[in-house]
């Protein structure tokens, strides 16, 4: 008995190999990458609002960008990427949130990083810091926010 959990242990990556073979997830990422374009788009364009014309502090104008755009990716990634209307929204909105907020935060470092340290302009920055996290928000999204249940 011992050797079978010992086995099962060591193969984590037959999972991952088993699950790349499946068209679904691969149709399921195109899905998540296109929302995530929209979201990219609609984070970058409230966050050029806010930082040029209406002269908000980067890493505020940031986190009011991501809130418009957490929205909005939840809405198109609970009906059509994962196609997770079954289970009740608001245990789905918390774990979405809750996975948005880690990848919010990596992107925020990655933010300050490149304005501090880098020295690239504010929406540059944003963009590849954003883009940065997008796979930790992914996976997060997949296995934990809208997977599937048994």
């Amino acid at each position: 008995m011992r050797e079978d959990a010992t086995a099962v242990e060591i193969r984590p990556h037959v999972r991952l190999i088993d699950g790349m073979r499946r068209p679904a997830n691969w149709l399921q990422l195109v899905r998540f990458g296109l929302v995530g374009g929209v979201g990219f788009a609609v984070n970058l364009a409230v966050y050029a609002l806010l930082v040029h014309p209406l002269s908000v502090e980067y890493h505020v104008a940031s986190a009011g960008a991501w809130l418009v755009a957490v929205a909005n990716n939840f809405v198109l990634n609970r009906h059509w990427t994962f196609d997770a209307g079954g289970e009740r929204a608001h245990a789905q909105a918390v774990r979405f949130l809750a996975v948005s907020l880690v990848a919010f935060v990596f992107s925020q470092l990655l933010l300050t990083l490149f304005v501090e340290s880098a020295g690239l302009s504010k929406v540059p920055a944003q963009a590849l810091a954003v883009a940065a996290a997008t796979p930790l928000n992914f996976l997060g999204n997949k296995l934990w926010s809208f997977r599937a249940r048994a």
